[in-house]
């Protein structure tokens, strides 16, 4: 008897996830993969923790009533340490939320100086201080939290110029702190910031190992699926607010995308095909 294929929702509040989406991908499991984003509601690291954790929750059980996953990926930092506990309280399928690389940077670092590059929600978070205290207690970590960064992969995703302030920022805002000339591992602790890699490693005053989460969420999804070998397969993506969509159809054709959707407002979250409006 053939398994049938597990599918998989990745979530996040923009293209961010698309960090972990591609990951996942390229895993070498055979997964049907759907995308949605609340960019509505761009960006999370702005938004109040009780709004996060009445939001993410709500939104994500109307779509796993709709779409049927297998599994959901919380493919945000944001969402996942301020709503994880709750949306696997409401969801009966697995959930898989984003963790910052905070142990595998205590593993690399040669200085003992760590930076922290994330949203100003995820900074803050008394989850980001436990993960310190537990695996990282004898290290120095320099953090710096960054919303310009969220929309800088935003707009590079959507083909508009770049303004390099947000990079600069970044750049002072870790090498320019107390104890920053020493960093050698940062830890991106935002989906949105791999696809920014490029861009702040040139701007970084020397070479720095650069850490993500997303190969470590795509071993853990096919763990919990038990998935088959084999090729993904996408499905569709979806999006809260559709307004700017022609911008970002070439990002996700190039993943494979053709069929989306347009997420209706709360408290319904309805999802409706977008026709005849993704042109090749």
């Amino acid at each position: 008897m053939v398994n049938a294929v597990k599918r998989v929702l990745v979530f996040d509040s923009g293209v961010g996830g698309l960090s972990v989406f591609d990951a996942i991908a390229a895993s070498g499991h055979a997964l049907e993969l759907d995308y949605a984003a609340d960019n509505a509601w761009l960006p999370y690291g702005l938004k109040s923790d009780s709004e996060l954790r009445a939001r993410v929750p709500a939104l994500l059980q109307r779509l796993v009533d709709q779409w049927a996953p297998d599994a959901v990926v919380v493919a945000c930092n944001t969402a996942s340490t301020i709503a994880l506990d709750a949306v696997r309280a409401q969801l009966s399928v697995p959930v898989v939320g984003v963790v910052p690389p905070i142990k595998p940077a205590a593993a690399l670092t040669r200085t003992g100086v760590i930076g922290l590059l994330a949203t100003p929600a995820t900074v803050r978070r008394a989850y980001t201080n436990d993960l310190i205290a537990q695996f990282a207690p004898d290290k120095s970590v320099v953090r710096f939290g960054s919303a310009a960064l969220v929309e800088a992969a935003e707009r590079k995703l959507r083909g508009a110029p770049q303004d390099p302030a947000a990079i600069a920022e970044a750049m002072e805002g870790l090498f320019g702190a107390p104890g920053g000339a020493e960093i050698d591992v940062i830890a991106l602790a935002c989906t949105h910031f791999p696809l920014l890699t490029a861009e702040l490693a040139a701007a970084a005053p020397r070479p720095i190992v650069w850490l993500d989460s997303g190969e470590a969420i795509a071993r853990r999804v096919a763990n919990v699926l038990i998935a088959e070998p084999g090729a993904a397969r996408v499905r569709r993506a979806g999006f809260t607010d559709a307004g700017n969509l022609s911008e970002l159809y070439p990002a996700f054709r190039a993943r494979g995308f053709e069929a989306f959707a347009q997420i209706g407002p709360a408290p319904g979250f309805e999802a409706a095909p977008i026709v005849d409006s993704a042109p090749a």
